[in-house]
C-alpha cells in the first residue's frame, strides 16, 4: 500500500485529492511542519519535518513524501504524476503526447504560477499579528496576470488542460492556482480559469480532501 507522509494542511493535499479520485486506499503518516511547533526537537514533540525518523525518509525535511514498496518520492507534483501513471485510468496520460502535456502543465504550475500564488496566500491570508506585507501580494497579482491569461486561453476550448477530460494535470494546476484565491481580481479577469477552478473544487474527491483538511488543527 502507498504511504503518504504529511498532514492535509500542506502540499500533501494534492496527493490526497488524487488518491480520493482514484479510489485507492493509502496510509497517511501525519508529519507536521516543524515551523508550526514551538520546539520541534522537544522529546514530546509530534512527528514533524525535523524528526530524525522523517528525515530518514526525506532528508530535505519537507512534506509530502511517499513510499511505495522500496520507492521513495518527494515533491508533491512529482508524486501525483507517479500515482496517476501507477493506477492508470482517465486521470493518467493516454499516450506519449499527453504525458508530455501533463508534464508541461505541472512544470508550468511550479515555475510560472506557484512562486507568485504563494505570496498572495501568505500576505493576504496570514493571521492577524503575523508580518503581512501587502505590497508583496500586490506584486504577485501583477506577476500572475499574464500566466492567468495563458491558462485562461488554454481552458477556453473545452475546460480542461489535457485530452479534453479531467486529468492529473488539472489537479496539479488547480491546487497551485487555489493559493491565488485571495486575489479575486485575477479570476474576474480570467473567466475560464474561474469556472474551471470552481468545477474542479466541486468534485466529491476534492470536497472529501477539504473536509479532512478542515478537521485538522489550523
Amino acid at each position: 500500500m502507498v504511504t503518504l507522509y504529511g498532514v492535509t494542511r500542506s502540499r500533501a493535499s494534492r496527493n490526497i485529492w488524487l488518491m480520493n479520485e482514484l479510489g485507492q486506499p493509502y496510509e497517511q503518516v501525519p508529519v507536521i511542519q516543524a515551523y508550526r511547533l514551538a520546539n520541534p526537537e522537544a522529546p514530546d514533540a509530534p512527528l514533524n519535518t525535523r524528526s530524525p525518523s522523517f528525515l530518514a525518509v526525506n532528508p530535505n525535511g519537507h512534506i509530502p513524501s511517499m513510499k511505495d514498496g522500496d520507492l521513495v518520492l518527494n515533491e508533491s507534483l512529482a508524486i501525483n504524476l507517479y500515482l496517476a501513471r501507477k493506477f492508470g485510468g482517465p486521470l493518467a496520460p493516454a499516450n506519449l503526447a499527453e504525458e508530455g502535456e501533463v508534464a508541461m502543465w505541472t512544470l508550468w504550475a511550479a515555475t510560472e504560477a506557484e512562486p507568485h500564488a504563494i505570496q498572495i496566500l501568505y500576505h493576504r491570508l496570514m493571521k492577524q499579528g503575523d508580518e503581512r506585507k501587502p505590497e508583496l501580494a500586490d506584486a504577485a497579482v501583477v506577476a500572475l496576470r499574464q500566466p492567468f491569461q495563458v491558462l485562461n486561453d488554454a481552458l477556453a476550448a473545452n475546460g480542461h488542460l489535457v485530452g479534453g477530460r479531467f486529468t492529473v494535470a488539472d489537479i496539479n494546476v488547480a491546487e497551485v492556482i487555489r493559493y491565488a484565491s485571495p486575489a479575486p481580481e485575477l479570476f474576474e479577469a480570467a473567466p475560464h480559469v474561474k469556472a474551471w477552478l470552481a468545477a474542479c473544487q466541486a468534485r466529491p474527491a476534492f470536497k472529501a480532501m477539504m473536509d479532512k483538511r478542515n478537521a485538522e488543527p489550523a
